[in-house]
């Protein structure tokens, strides 16, 4: 070590490959290894450029860190790169080859919150009134996919539902989020009624099955089994692509566009905290705005 603030640069980059054989031996694949091998090599490739007589220390970490940003890497791709830094760090003073984690306190870069697109309204709706086969499986994901979209529903909480959760009579299905083990009741839409009303004399189950949505051997659908199969649904329709997420997300666009009420689609989405359903739901803040010059008593601007 050059001083106890740094480690020397060749003693840095040296450890690598035995670090790496310690993970191998607690199990870890070869594509871990590869990835973290790959990360590795690159810093210590990006130190060696740049030599101190103190050795590698916290600030030459940081100032790689904002090298690779500057070549438009991806924040995510930072992030895990500044992972498997730390990692290394910790182990290298676990190993007694540094007295300090020298990525101890690095921040990793915000993660950008991405989400899936709305899709638009006619175009989806024409979609769903475009599906017309008549078999079982087909009448199934009707169903299933008019609940998606109908009612918000997560992927999750529709594959874990019941025929006991869905009422017909009164229109609504009780919701079970799997949080906490928190249930909500959301309004059921004529077309998820009549779609379901079609399906459920046709529904295969087997003994003592409850899942309202069954697959060909009459055992609860999996959630692997819907991505698919809404997959292969939107192929036929002409969609590239289309997730169960990116239905919910329509779901909350759609209903936040109509209705500018977020509290409720908050409530119907089953998000405990508000800010959840504004960054969900891209709140046309404009619009907010909007609102608030015209009602507020002291927000009125001159014009």
């Amino acid at each position: 070590m050059a001083d106890t603030d740094g480690v020397d640069i060749e003693t840095f980059a040296g450890n690598c490959e035995r670090y790496l054989l310690t993970l191998q031996q607690q199990g870890k694949s070869p594509h871990t290894l590869s990835a973290y091998r790959r990360d590795l090599l690159q810093l210590a490739e990006i130190l060696r450029q740049r030599p101190s007589e103190n050795g590698v220390r916290r600030q030459d970490l940081v100032a790689v860190l904002k090298k690779l940003s500057q070549q438009n890497l991806g924040e995510r791709s930072l992030a895990r790169k500044l992972s498997v830094w730390r990692q290394y760090c910790g182990w290298l003073v676990q190993q007694g080859i540094a007295v300090q984690d020298l990525a101890a306190n690095i921040r990793a870069p915000k993660q950008p919150q991405r989400l899936p697109k709305a899709l638009q309204q006619e175009p989806l709706n024409r979609m769903f009134d475009q599906s017309s086969d008549d078999d079982v499986l087909a009448l199934r994901d009707q169903a299933l996919f008019e609940l998606l979209y109908g009612s918000g529903l997560r992927l999750s909480e529709a594959q874990g539902l019941d025929v006991a959760d869905i009422s017909l009579e009164s229109g609504w299905v009780r919701v079970s989020n799997g949080k906490g083990g928190k249930q909500r009741q959301v309004p059921l839409t004529g077309k998820s009624m009549a779609a379901i009303q079609a399906y459920l004399p046709l529904r295969i189950a087997a003994a003592d099955e409850t899942a309202l949505f069954t697959n060909r051997n009459g055992k609860r659908l999996g959630q692997r089994q819907i991505q698919k199969r809404l997959q292969e649904w939107s192929l036929k329709q002409g969609e590239r692509h289309i997730s169960p997420h990116m239905l919910r997300h329509s779901y909350a666009s759609h209903l936040l566009q109509s209705s500018r009420d977020i509290r409720a689609v908050q409530e119907l989405l089953g998000h405990s905290s508000l800010s959840t359903t504004q960054i969900y739901t891209k709140l046309d803040f404009d619009h907010l705005a909007k609102i608030y010059d015209e009602t507020h008593p002291r927000a009125k601007r001159k014009k």
